[in-house]
């Protein structure tokens, strides 16, 4: 007899995760790898009840909660120091509390507070969890008014509070305390978290699930994002990408509205560029819902569109399958055509399972994605600082100066990256770019030195193209650029001028070193805020990639397409040169269809994505193995005789399975407990040497046996 870990086994304990603050329960037991329990105080009974209930099923148990925001009353209340600390609230100019629930402010991370949020972390290590998650740390733009904020102010600057609505100034000095007082906040509590738990013999890992720098940018929050990557204390990131963030809608074509696989492809990229040059551990996140009450159909596909998006970076290979899973299995939302709410359907569920159970098989992969890659797109965390309150007439809606150099290139299948400014000492950042492109009309430069890392990699053979009009009001910010022996009317000067090229440069290029910059005197919200305002920066982007850099042609298409192991993912972009489907010939078996039916072609019309399972790329083909399952298959046997396995997922749904066989299989059992169950699906596909097999779910586990011939 033999056992052995086919494709549907996973090497890692830690590969898949979901948080949930609800105790277990039979009907959402998702069965990843890791259940991070949320919260202490929650309403769903004893913390240490919720963490043994979810050990005992066989869990990685770990521990999320809010660091801006929580179920922290009885901190506010005063019933944990004796004092009431609602005042240490966010605040708005008209002095009224931010919220995030009935007496939970957004909070201002004061000594006291962080000395409580210690009291948490504490506790979860006591419960003997591997891991502390402390999300979101978010302070809004336009919060910054508080006594408490203010106090703060008078300690970091050493000069009194300046009211942001006032000024340039004092927004982006406002924006960058904010950003600096969750850095503090962060460093802090983790480094209590490692002295603890090292103190108890565990090394407790640390991780910050937070948005994507362009969503917080564009939802006007402040959050520490790429910095947090240098603490020690850091072991990694959740990227808290979904539909609720990818559905901001974006200019492009004179037209703002949802983008949303585009913006998901962004987004996932701009926490990949975060963390991929130092080595820190990110888990991607995807929702099959969202907060907003929208339809199931509307859900379905845009968790189509955000999945895609993710699958498409094979350098992750971690994921966080879903948050609030009772949520999704318990919740009842709109469907067109019914006046009563809805509970998922048993298709979309049987699709969803279908879709987090192949995570646990995700290989990570040496693949790139199709077309013309090495083109970068500059962004910094000072992306946060200058979007709130509006001076001088200066607006940038929808983010637009930095979707305005991206979105084009994605529109005609340009696979483009982001780089962060922050990283460019690590020498993995530039290592594959070809061609940069950047604008300090939405960003500034936070230090000097990364000018000089710049030059010295466009003297070296970069090719540079900069865009901005460089007349906003942040460029007058007193920065490094125009004080001490600076005086700089806007930081592309200083740059300029290690370049050898007239600080005040108009539209043309020069040669420098081996490399060579375009200066474009265009801000990039004029590229994609009109009709056909991407024609120049286009033909631009072709000749600096071609006949500069030269990288190789620039292919123009209109789709994106990865191999990753067995799957093959795929995405088809509309408002592109080419409005044609994209045609896949082949073996597949297709993932978003909950009849896991077998196709040998499969279209792709434009604004649509696909996920399939390649038949001919099957390791061990002569090996009983289940490819594709609504269900977490594990204890598998393999004899001459028969092929047995149990499968496990969420009561009260329905599993379908493709399971390869070396012939059309004998009898097949599914028991319960030792209990027959009906089979509703036993269909033999001769031609892929495939079962589709069908049963109703268990989450203690359906037992399978098929008797080979």
């Amino acid at each position: 007899m033999m056992h052995y870990n086919s494709t549907a086994q996973v090497k890692s304990k830690e590969k898949t995760s979901f948080q949930v603050s609800a105790p277990w329960s039979a009907d959402y037991d998702v069965r990843s790898d890791i259940a991070m329990v949320y919260g202490i105080n929650d309403a769903n009974g004893n913390f240490e009840e919720r963490v043994k209930g979810y050990r005992d099923k066989g869990y990685e148990v770990q521990f999320m909660t809010g660091i801006a925001w929580g179920e922290y009353k009885d901190y506010f209340l005063g019933e944990w120091d004796g004092k009431n600390h609602l005042d240490e609230g966010q605040v708005m100019q008209n002095g009224e509390t931010i919220w995030h629930g009935k007496n939970v402010p957004y909070t201002v991370p004061s000594a006291s507070y962080l000395a409580y949020m210690k009291t948490h972390v504490k506790r979860a290590i006591d419960a003997g969890v591997s891991a502390i998650y402390l999300e979101e740390p978010e302070f809004w733009a336009r919060a910054g008014y508080s006594e408490a904020f203010k106090k703060e102010w008078q300690n970091y600057y050493g000069f009194p509070w300046m009211a942001q609505h006032e000024s340039p100034e004092a927004t982006y000095l406002s924006s960058k305390l904010k950003y600096q007082l969750y850095f503090n906040a962060l460093k802090e509590v983790f480094s209590y978290v490692k002295s603890y738990s090292l103190s108890k013999g565990k090394r407790v890992k640390c991780y910050v699930p937070t948005h994507s720098l362009l969503n917080y940018s564009s939802w006007h929050i402040v959050s520490p994002e790429a910095s947090l990557a240098n603490l020690d204390g850091m072991d990694g990131y959740i990227a808290q990408v979904w539909t609720g963030t990818s559905r901001e809608p974006v200019f492009y074509n004179g037209k703002s509205k949802e983008r949303v696989f585009e913006n998901a492809f962004l987004e996932y990229g701009s926490m990949v560029s975060m963390t991929a040059p130092t080595g820190r551990k990110i888990f991607f996140l995807t929702d099959p819902i969202e907060d907003r009450a929208r339809s199931w159909d509307d859900y379905k596909i845009n968790y189509q569109a955000t999945f895609t998006a993710e699958l498409l970076y094979p350098m992750v290979d971690n994921y966080e399958v879903m948050p609030w899973p009772n949520r999704i299995y318990k919740g009842k939302f709109a469907v067109e055509g019914m006046k009563e709410r809805q509970p998922i359907s048993p298709a979309y569920a049987t699709q969803m399972q279908v879709m987090v159970n192949s995570l646990n098989q995700m290989p990570l992969s040496k693949n790139k994605l199709n077309g013309s890659h090495g083109i970068g797109v500059l962004l910094s965390n000072s992306l946060m600082f200058q979007n709130f309150p509006s001076h001088q007439g200066y607006s940038d809606p929808y983010l637009s100066n930095t979707y305005g150099l991206a979105v084009p290139l994605l529109k005609h299948g340009i696979p483009v990256e982001t780089v962060h400014i922050e990283n460019l000492a690590n020498k993995n950042t530039l290592k594959d770019i070809k061609v940069l492109v950047m604008s300090y009309s939405n960003m500034k430069p936070l230090s000097a030195e990364y000018h000089e890392l710049l030059s010295k990699w466009i003297k070296a053979g970069g090719v540079l193209l900069y865009f901005g009009r460089d007349d906003d009001p942040f460029q007058n910010v007193k920065e490094w650029w125009n004080t001490g022996q600076n005086s700089f009317k806007a930081p592309s000067e200083h740059l300029f001028q290690l370049l050898g090229i007239n600080p005040g440069a108009a539209d043309a290029s020069y040669k420098i070193g081996k490399g060579k910059v375009y200066v474009v005197r265009k801000d990039p919200k004029e590229l994609i805020m009109k009709a056909g305002g991407d024609a120049d920066y286009l033909a631009a982007i072709k000749s600096a990639y071609e006949t500069d850099a030269k990288a190789g042609d620039l292919i123009i298409k209109n789709n994106f397409l990865l191999n990753r192991g067995p799957f093959v993912i795929a995405a088809v972009v509309d408002e592109s040169p080419s409005s044609e489907p994209l045609t896949l010939s082949g073996n597949y078996i297709d993932l978003f269809d909950p009849e896991l039916p077998i196709l040998t072609q499969k279209v792709i019309a434009p604004k649509t994505q696909a996920y399939l399972f390649d038949l001919d790329k099957i390791e061990h083909k002569n090996k009983p193995q289940v490819l594709a399952a609504a269900a977490r298959v594990t204890n598998e046997v393999v004899n001459k005789q028969q092929y047995s396995f149990i499968a496990k997922s969420p009561s009260n749904t329905n599993n379908i399975m493709r399971i390869l066989l070396p012939n059309k299989a004998g009898s097949i059992s599914a028991k319960l407990n030792g209990k027959d169950l009906i089979i509703n699906k036993n269909e033999w596909d001769e031609k892929s040497q495939t079962l589709l097999l069908g049963f109703q779910n268990y989450s203690e586990g359906v037992e399978v046996n098929i008797k080979l011939k």
